[in-house]
């Protein structure tokens, strides 16, 4: 090619001459099977087509995919017994919980049971999930109680209602899934950052102190808080049951036969209530109202709130989080159970109408709850019903039964939540992390941190960013090779060559541009991706070294063509015009047409660009 210019794609492997050419269209598929699905190996031969399956096939599949739904969607069969069974097991886990994490977010506890209540008679009723569980979350009592102190229980129902509306908003436009494409360092990290101030809020009403405020103040006050309760008789009773509380929730599961199937809480609960009843036990218990008179509708003054951007803030972030801990707890009882899957857009719907209900009585924010679905599940239940009817349990008891609840010493509940805060935390997921993925670890690491040392949102959106940047840098790996030769400088680059990597990539060049050599050769074939920056710093390159008389080549990236077809013939160039077709803006040089046909190239996807073929300098022209 010595004198000649020659522009075009060309094929980087060389033919095979015994290899037949490949068609143009698919051959014709010979007479075998034409329904092999490779989950049924075991199809015989005589099925040539789907409408050749033995009747009943298609029905036995679709049931065993939606986990027993038949031909009109409906699910399995009901077992009565087993339903209220299951559910009479998911109120007694239910009924501390709501009461807790009332407590724990700084309102009255009614709130608590309220939402317990529409978690189940609404979002239970409604259809999504099949055995997902919802009520108000431990996971959202930290952000609950911060947003009360800032904007008082009246404002929590507009927040709320907001929160409804806008899930429901967000299913009806199918974006459901959309909470699943969340990195799940950064969901732990959430997680974490939820349950580790959670449990040291708590550690102050488990012996019957208050907490000083903040993680930061709260973790502080530990050493003073722990010299004030083996100062005080009484203190070191409620710390006493708190941790007896905490103890049983670790180790119940182990118990043998039956006994362990009766939930830890409730146990905790019946030893909490034996020992205030005592003598001289003088322990704080929890103080229950009227049901029906601590429903709180917003009125107009709360509406009004609306115009704080404060207040649509956490309206936005009530949303977030709340979202995505429903649908990621659907996803974890979904692997539970062989059930019907979770409908992700339903399912937010139904937790929009719970929410949306919830905050016209001025209750708690609603999401589903892993300790109330994994009770549901392990309880045997298959339907909804079970579901739906805890929350009438739940209404039935507060209605009928207040005065049990007045006897419910508050240290117990305390020492639920303290449970729920380290399950939430799960410090062994941190090592575990840290051996699969370094820099996954540092991202949940670092939203932890955020959120204990900050607020949730702030945790929440710096994790999220530091997620991107990870991503975003590892689809950047570009590996940059350079070497050098008698005559030549040689740069070979692959990989996803993106502005991240532009400094890396200006390097090279600099460091070719310096070597001295009359020939500079950029091999680019092998770069799966070439964002416009650095295209553009090659070209920029390549311009200015040909400005300077060296002879550059370049070779680019680009789809392969098929074997032995010949490139199209350029159009020469006299005049050192800028060659539009390409779209690159380098000059062309004159070139002399060539019948030699295809020449073998780089590489099966490799597209030659601005080739130099000037004659090497005299002092070369000899090696």
């Amino acid at each position: 090619m010595s004198g000649m210019h020659a522009r075009g794609r060309v094929p980087a492997h060389a033919r095979i001459p015994d290899a037949p050419p490949a068609p143009d269209f698919p051959a014709p598929a010979p007479a075998a099977p034409a329904y092999a699905p490779p989950y049924a190996p075991d199809i015989t031969p005589t099925l040539t087509s789907p409408m050749d399956k033995p009747t009943g096939t298609a029905k036995s599949t679709r049931s065993a995919r939606t986990g027993g739904t038949d031909k009109n969607g409906k699910g399995p069969k009901v077992d009565l017994a087993t339903e209220i069974t299951a559910s009479l097991v998911v109120f007694l886990v239910a009924l501390p919980l709501c009461i807790g994490v009332a407590v724990a977010s700084g309102v009255p506890a009614e709130l608590g049971i309220i939402s317990g209540v529409i978690g189940g008679l609404v979002v239970g009723a409604a259809r999504g999930s099949t055995l997902q569980v919802s009520g108000p979350a431990a996971g959202l009592a930290a952000l609950v109680a911060e947003t009360v102190l800032e904007y008082g229980v009246a404002m929590l129902g507009v927040i709320v209602l907001g929160s409804g509306i806008l899930q429901i908003v967000l299913g009806l436009v199918r974006l459901g899934r959309i909470f699943q494409a969340i990195s799940l360092a950064v969901v732990q990290g959430m997680l974490a950052g939820i349950g580790l101030p959670l449990m040291f809020s708590q550690l102050y009403p488990m012996s019957d102190s208050k907490a000083p405020g903040t993680p930061i103040e709260n973790m502080a006050g530990l050493p003073g808080l722990i010299a004030d309760t083996f100062a005080n008789p009484q203190a070191l009773i409620a710390a006493g049951l708190g941790v007896v509380t905490i103890v049983l929730s670790f180790l119940w599961k182990k118990m043998p036969g039956p006994v362990k199937k009766i939930p830890a809480a409730l146990v905790a609960v019946g030893i909490g209530i034996g020992v205030a009843s005592l003598p001289g036990v003088d322990v704080k218990t929890l103080q229950v109202g009227n049901l029906l008179a601590s429903v709180d509708v917003p009125g107009p003054t709360e509406f009004a709130g609306l115009a704080d951007v404060g207040i649509i803030t956490a309206i936005l972030t009530f949303t977030v989080i709340a979202s995505a801990e429903s649908l990621f707890t659907a996803a974890a009882v979904d692997r539970m159970h062989s059930g019907p899957r979770t409908r992700y857009n339903p399912e937010l719907i139904a937790q929009g109408a719970g929410n949306t209900v919830a905050g016209l009585l001025g209750a708690l924010p609603i999401t589903a709850v892993v300790a109330r679905s994994s009770a549901n599940v392990q309880a045997g239940a298959k339907t909804r019903l079970s579901r739906t009817l805890h929350g009438l349990w739940l209404l039935a008891f507060a209605l009928l039964l207040p005065q049990v609840l007045a006897l419910i010493p508050i240290a117990v509940l305390a020492g639920v939540l303290v449970h729920s805060g380290w399950k939430l935390f799960a410090p062994e997921e941190f090592p575990k992390m840290w051996r699969q993925d370094r820099g996954e670890f540092a991202v949940m690491t670092l939203t932890t941190l955020v959120i204990v040392a900050t607020a949730l949102l702030e945790g929440v959106l710096l994790g999220l960013a530091a997620g991107i940047v990870l991503a975003a840098l590892r689809m950047s790996q570009t590996v940059i090779k350079q070497h050098l030769e008698e005559d030549t400088a040689k740069i070979v680059m692959a990989g996803n060559a993106t502005f991240l990597r532009l400094p890396q990539l200006i390097e090279a060049l600099e460091a070719a541009a310096e070597a001295g050599k009359p020939r500079i050769r950029l091999d680019l074939t092998g770069v799966t991706h070439l964002d416009h920056a650095c295209r553009n710093q090659v070209e920029e390159f390549v311009a200015q070294q040909r400005g300077f008389g060296l002879r550059v080549e370049l070779l680019m990236p680009g789809p392969a063509k098929p074997v032995g077809t010949p490139a199209s013939a350029p159009v020469a160039d006299l005049a050192g015009e800028r060659d539009r077709s390409a779209g690159t803006g380098l000059p062309r040089r004159p070139y002399a047409p060539t019948d030699a046909g295809p020449v073998p190239g780089p590489g099966p996807t490799a597209e030659w660009f601005y080739l130099d073929t000037r004659p090497m300098p005299e002092e070369y022209a000899s090696r």
